[in-house]
This record gives C-alpha cells, sequence and structure tokens, in this order.
C-alpha cells in the first residue's frame, strides 16, 4: 500500500514449489498490470488467487508480484496537499491544547485490551511514541467507507494511544512533526501536514513515514507495510497483536534482515525547516522528479524498475535504515505482510532497541 495500499513481504521461499508458485503468479500479475495500465490496485481477485494464498500460507509474506490488485494499491504520488521545499512558520516549543473533539493518549503504555475492549467489527490499533518528541498522529484513507470518524491525534514522548479501527478499512497512518494548532484545529506541521488542520482530509505532505494497512482485503488475509517509497520523517516499524500469521518484526524493531534505524540521509534528499534543521528525508522521486527515479515512463514495469540502475542508488539509503519497509514503489518481495485472523497492530515511531 503505500503509498500504497499495502506493500509487501520479509521473502522467505520454501522450497523450489513455493518459488515456482510466485513466479508463476508474478508473471500473471504483471500482465493483469500491463492491461490496465495502472499503478494503483483496484480489480478483484483473479484465479490466481489460490496460488498466491498458498505462497503467502508458506511463507508468512507475499511473494514478489503475489499482491492480488485487490489489496495492492500502489504509492500515490499526489499527496493531498502539493509539497513546498519552503519551510514553515516553526511549531511553538509546547504544544497547544487540541481540540476537545480529539482523543488524548494516557500518560503510560496500556495493552491495546486495557486501554479499548473488545468489539465486533472493528480492530484495535496501538500506537507508541519512542522518540523524544511529541508526534501528531494522522490517518487518511484509500477508499471512503468504512471510514474513521477521527483522523487526528496527539501522541506525547513515551505515551501510547489505542484506535478503534473498522475491519475492512482501507488507509494509511503517519506522524506529523513541529506541529502547532489553535483552538479551532487550524496551523502548520513541519513535516506530514494535513493542509493546515488537525483532522487531516486526504493525505499529507511528504516525506512522511507510512503504516498502510488493508483490513480482510483479499481471501481474508489482512496486508500491511511501512512505506518510506515518498521518504521518511520518523522511525516506525509494525508488530501484530493476535492473528494466525507470524510476525517477522521482532517487539524491538528488527527482522532477519535488520533493524529498524533513523534514515542518514543524504544530503540532495533533505528537508529543512526554518532555521537550516533537517527534518524529514524525501524520495529522490519526490526531488528529482524524474522518469528512472519514480518507476514511470519506459522504467514502470518491474523489469525496468531497478533502483541497482539509478544514477544513485537512494533506495539503498532508506532498505538500510529499515529492511522490511518500502524503499521504492516495487519493493514488494521484501516489505509486504499479510495476518489472518482479525489481529490488532502495534505501531512503535522508534528505532530499535
Amino acid at each position: 500500500m503505500g503509498r500504497r495500499g499495502v506493500r509487501h513481504g520479509g521473502r522467505r521461499r520454501g522450497g523450489a514449489w513455493t518459488a515456482a508458485v510466485a513466479l508463476a503468479v508474478a508473471a500473471l500479475c504483471v500482465a493483469v498490470y500491463a492491461v490496465s495500465g495502472q499503478r494503483q490496485g483496484g480489480s478483484s481477485a483473479d484465479a490466481s488467487d489460490a496460488a498466491a494464498r498458498t505462497a503467502a500460507a508458506a511463507t508468512g509474506t507475499v511473494p514478489s508480484g503475489a499482491v492480488p490488485p485487490s489489496a495492492r494499491q500502489r504509492p500515490i504520488r499526489t499527496p493531498a496537499v502539493t509539497p513546498s521545499r519552503k519551510p514553515g512558520p516553526r511549531a511553538s516549543s509546547s504544544p497547544t491544547p487540541t481540540p476537545t473533539s480529539t482523543r488524548t493518549p494516557t500518560s503510560r503504555r496500556t495493552s491495546p485490551a486495557a486501554t479499548l475492549p473488545p468489539k465486533s467489527g472493528t480492530r484495535v490499533f496501538t500506537f507508541v511514541n519512542d522518540v523524544d518528541r511529541t508526534i501528531w498522529l494522522a490517518s487518511g484513507e484509500q477508499t471512503p467507507q468504512p471510514a474513521l470518524g477521527t483522523t487526528g491525534w496527539v501522541l506525547r514522548p513515551g505515551q501510547t494511544l489505542a484506535v478503534r479501527v473498522p475491519d475492512h478499512w482501507n488507509g494509511r497512518f503517519w506522524g506529523r512533526t513541529g506541529c502547532a494548532f489553535d483552538a479551532a484545529g487550524r496551523g502548520h506541521c513541519e513535516t506530514g501536514d494535513c493542509g493546515g488542520r488537525f483532522q487531516c482530509r486526504g493525505y499529507g505532505v511528504i516525506p512522511a513515514t507510512l503504516a498502510e494497512f488493508n483490513l480482510n482485503a483479499w481471501s481474508g488475509l489482512d496486508f500491511y507495510d511501512v512505506s518510506l517509497v515518498d521518504g521518511s520523517n520518523l522511525p516506525m516499524y509494525i508488530n501484530l497483536v493476535g492473528g494466525t500469521t507470524k510476525d517477522p518484526i521482532s517487539a524491538n524493531g528488527c527482522s532477519a534482515a535488520g533493524c529498524t534505524r533513523a534514515v542518514d540521509c543524504p544530503a540532495a534528499l533533505r528537508v529543512r525547516a526554518a532555521g537550516g534543521r533537517v527534518v524529514g528525508c524525501e524520495s529522490p522521486c519526490g526531488v528529482f522528479d524524474t522518469d528512472q527515479y519514480c518507476c514511470r515512463g519506459k522504467w514502470a514495469p518491474r523489469s525496468m524498475c531497478l533502483p541497482d540502475q539509478w544514477p544513485v542508488k537512494y533506495a539503498e539509503v532508506f532498505k538500510k535504515a529499515e529492511p522490511f519497509a518500502y524503499s521504492y514503489v516495487d519493493d514488494d518481495a521484501t516489505s509486504t505482510f499479510t495476518s489472518k485472523g482479525e489481529a490488532g497492530y502495534r505501531i512503535t515511531f522508534g528505532v530499535s532497541g
């Protein structure tokens, strides 16, 4: 997802048979995309469902190209608000009290069950702030229904916040930083800004690290991922709470490929706020807007969208920081994960350790 709807997978392959299935499904899905001409998901699952479902069950993740179009939303390159390289107004050092309609996180961490009891037709998503600054959590939906009633929250350092999410929800969460809002909920954030609104409408300004979900999207599976396709403003990792698929990310934000760390952003991709402070790391597509970096035009096919052949291998920067996250638009094979069984999720803003 992502900038997709869920992108996808940590890549373990269970033998030659599983690999053959994955390759066959990948070929079929590529053909589907070539015919549709769409880089964003939308069609229903087809005859490849059974093979892809088998491969997902065997690996715990999704083979490259095996994400069904209905679950595989491609990254959306156009944010709700046009990104600006100009620094916005500097946020106040102490956040202005938020509107009374927003939820305020508790002062200590609690489990999802202790914070919000189970409720039929919903999941509990728990957000943990493990960084040393306030995060203004935001959400945006890929599809209009079902919808979240609230789309903006405050998460102070060390705090945990539980949010009830309707089943079959398809969207993303991200953290905004450097925000200041008035009593009416109007203001500005240095990263992830939602058109100057505390309660988001649509998607925020890039760069922003995204947690993407498509719940009960296909064959009873949830698809979820962390995306750095449009850059990063905060380190992030996702854990399952319940569900039947083994969560490949440890409670400390590590996978077999490595752990979560802040992006070591190249100078060319740095986003600065007032005073020259670096507040985020934008994607090469967002900065240079070339067909090759954006995997479009003649570089749109998966066979041509190869970050190892970019003028500068910027995708490696993001993959090194979060090995399990999307580092470019077609990074499904190591970045999209699945779960079954009405799982809840814990999204942590912070590095491993």
